[in-house]
């Protein structure tokens, strides 16, 4: 993974070379690694002949390596309440919340079919990184994430978690009922919302 991190994307016959072994060898290792949701591939033309298989990190395994974002959120969250106090915050807060429920929507847009609409959901939150699945249970859904990016700062500031069930509910519409089941923040495994049509 560190080759794919600081390198970029690669081929498993460059990066067997790289680490002194052969390409099938880095390929079952990447092969692995995909299974995990760490890395993937995609084929990438290169004239004629076959297309080549480019090896990639993704989200989640790029959220493997250090970073100060939860330093950075939780250091902001306190200076913005510091310096110009609590309503300022949710100010922020309720502006991310706007931009959110706009990106939701649009790439929601002229879904009709509550169940696709969850599954979009989900597959856009696992794209920011909350490792995200969604599954049918009973008459509705459950939208789960297995990792939460902002739990230092939502943990700072609960309005971060109320701003992100109301864009859910947003973005799923007045068919809907969303309803936080598990909560990180709280001290459970995951985030998981019960999806209900009304």
């Amino acid at each position: 993974m560190l080759q794919l991190k600081t390198r970029g994307p690669q081929t498993a016959a460059v990066l067997g070379a790289t680490l002194g072994t052969t390409g099938e060898a880095a390929r079952q290792q990447l092969m692995r690694l995909a299974a995990e949701g760490l890395v993937e591939a995609s084929a990438e033309a290169r004239g004629v002949g076959r297309p080549r298989q480019v090896w990639r990190l993704t989200p989640a395994g790029d959220q493997r390596f250090p970073d100060a974002h939860a330093d950075l959120a939780t250091q902001l969250i306190r200076s913005i309440r510091a310096t110009l106090g609590e309503d300022a915050l949710e100010r922020v807060i309720g502006s991310r919340e706007t931009e959110a429920k706009a990106f939701y929507a649009q790439a929601l847009s002229g879904i009709a079919d509550l169940g696709e609409r969850v599954t979009r959901l989900a597959a856009m939150r696992e794209r920011e990184g909350y490792m995200a699945e969604a599954r049918a249970e009973g008459d509705g859904w459950l939208l789960i994430e297995n990792h939460c990016p902002i739990c230092a700062a939502a943990s700072l500031s609960p309005g971060l978690c109320r701003a992100e069930l109301r864009a859910f509910q947003d973005a799923l519409g007045p068919l809907a009922r969303v309803e936080r089941t598990e909560h990180i923040v709280a001290g459970a495994r995951r985030c998981a919302y019960r999806i209900s049509p009304v």
